[in-house]
């Protein structure tokens, strides 16, 4: 029988996405903003030359690691969108949020999912990847989209949760929690491993 774990399990971030996530597990969890500057940590990753997958993974290493102690299991997270070689993030206003799901109209991309588990003597990490195909939409679909969804908190500017569902033609996808922000399935496998019982806050 596996031995439960008496660890408090520690959300690294204050996404509203994320936080919904986990709390479908039915664990207790708590949640704080990591203490890390990402804004200082992605331009050094830049300067390093460091792309796609292993951008992400380094974030979501950063974030978990910046929360780390002797009690406490970090869930650290980031997440990007690849296309043509380069990342797409988060666009924070109308107007580039316009750009973005122009430049991906029609064409296929990836949205990577990295995160990190850490305790004070174990680290666990996946970088989980979607391909999505884009519809070939027109201006003002586009424009009407973002008027609905406002996605501009979320990378790629779409809310694949919400009406960003029919931006796209074909999605593939092994765990569709990963687009939202976690890879519940793979993380629940990490956290049974450890000793965590699933929905015993839901009872």
């Amino acid at each position: 029988m596996t031995k439960k774990n008496k660890n408090r399990i520690l959300l690294a971030s204050t996404s509203p996405y994320r936080k919904e996530l986990l709390q479908k597990l039915g664990l207790q969890f708590s949640a704080q903003s990591p203490e890390v500057d990402e804004d200082i940590l992605k331009d050094q990753l830049v300067l390093q030359k460091i792309k796609g997958a292993h951008f992400s993974e380094k974030l979501a290493l950063a974030k978990a690691m910046s929360l780390r102690n002797k009690s406490t299991w970090v869930i650290g997270g980031d997440q990007i969108v690849w296309f043509q070689n380069q990342i797409i993030g988060k666009s924070k206003n109308a107007r580039t949020a316009f750009q973005q799901l122009n430049k991906m109209n029609g064409k296929k991309h990836q949205l990577i999912t990295s995160v990190a588990v850490v305790s004070d003597q174990k680290i666990y990490q996946i970088n989980h990847v979607t391909n999505l195909w884009m519809k070939k939409l027109t201006d003002k679909e586009i424009k009407n989209y973002l008027k609905c969804d406002q996605p501009f908190d979320c990378a790629g500017s779409y809310k694949i949760e919400k009406s960003g569902i029919a931006l796209f033609e074909k999605i593939e996808t092994d765990d569709f929690s990963a687009i939202q922000g976690l890879p519940l399935i793979w993380l629940s496998q990490i956290l049974r491993k450890e000793g965590y019982e699933l929905f015993k806050s839901s009872l």
